[in-house]
């Protein structure tokens, strides 16, 4: 699922996963984790065990294409004993320990389209944000590849909605998870969730 070589000066091997069906949680969870640890049926299971009587469950699409929510992803994250933090948008950005913070995943507006037909509806979609090299990426799964967002200060940066780079915690984002705690390059990833 790994996208062709990042462009526009983004990192060589930086891991990005485009979008399949409404996978955006789970590709938003690799991209951030920057490897393949979740898939469409460990969200499920995650789904299950978050309403394990529920007919049709609240946290994912009755179509079986995904559109998982928060929920979801939060217990994802939690198994990897990662603790995702709600962010409150109406305090400054600027409060944010970015040493500490190891990603970002945001869920955001966006635009439905069925091929090269757009809609006239907006839905929500999960993208992920993460440092590397001392630089932000934009790892939405809707782009080609990785977009590079810059150091710190650009990715404070809080502009008016072009000023601002699309995914980034300044944005129009309806949700802004902060996942802290740093791990190690071989963490591993949940077998059976």
């Amino acid at each position: 699922m790994s996208g062709p070589p990042p462009a526009g000066g983004a990192e060589p091997g930086l891991y990005h996963e485009r979008q399949r069906l409404e996978l955006c949680a789970v590709h938003a969870l690799n991209n951030v984790l920057q490897r393949p640890c979740f898939t469409q049926e460990a969200a499920d299971d995650i789904c299950k065990r978050l309403a394990p009587d529920a007919r049709l469950n609240p946290h994912r699409s009755v179509l079986g294409t995904g559109n998982y929510d928060v929920n979801v992803i939060m217990a994802a994250l939690q198994s990897l004993g990662l603790a995702a933090v709600w962010w409150d948008k109406r305090r400054s950005l600027e409060r944010l320990v970015l040493g500490q913070i190891m990603g970002f995943i945001l869920n955001v507006p966006s635009h439905v389209s069925l091929g090269f037909v757009a809609l006239p509806l907006r839905r929500k979609h999960w993208l992920a944000v993460r440092q590397l090299g001392g630089t932000y990426y934009n790892l939405d799964s809707k782009l080609r590849a990785p977009a590079r967002i810059g150091g710190e200060a650009e990715l404070r940066y809080r502009g008016d909605a072009e000023g601002t780079p699309r995914g980034t915690p300044g944005a129009t984002s309806t949700s802004l998870l902060s996942l802290w705690q740093s791990f190690p390059p071989g963490f591993p990833c949940p077998r059976a969730l």
